[in-house]
């Protein structure tokens, strides 16, 4: 309880210790499938496989914001495990919903102009 008598949620050290090893893990695991993806993809542009420079900045946008979304979304669980009472998760929360919903809006505008750019240069007529 507190100095005002209200119970205070309180994660046991153990269970923050158990939580820490196993992110640690998870982001160990996406470090590894982000570099995985980064090799696959160089090795697909190496060969010449890539369709058109617009489809290929769409498909890299789109890594990269995924990259940023899923690395937002594991620090915030970090931040969650060292969180030191209700109040701290509620404002931990609200944060990340706020600095999500702008990545998103920002990343959709993104992907929008070069979709865009994409579809325009593949309406150019070619040339021989």
């Amino acid at each position: 309880m507190d100095q005002n008598g209200n119970s205070k949620f309180e994660i046991p050290n153990d269970m923050r210790a158990m939580a820490q090893a196993s992110f640690d893990q998870a982001r160990k695991a996406f470090e590894g499938l982000l570099s995985a993806a980064q090799r696959t993809a160089s090795s697909f542009e190496d060969q010449g496989t890539a369709a058109r420079a617009g489809a290929k900045d769409v498909a890299s946008k789109a890594i990269g914001f995924a990259e940023a979304n899923v690395r937002a979304s594991l620090d915030y669980a970090e931040r969650l495990m060292k969180a030191k009472d209700m109040t701290d998760i509620m404002r931990l929360h609200s944060e990340y919903v706020q600095a999500q919903m702008r990545a998103l809006a920002d990343q959709a505008g993104e992907i929008g102009q070069a979709l865009t750019r994409a579809a325009m240069e593949t309406a150019k007529p070619k040339t021989q």
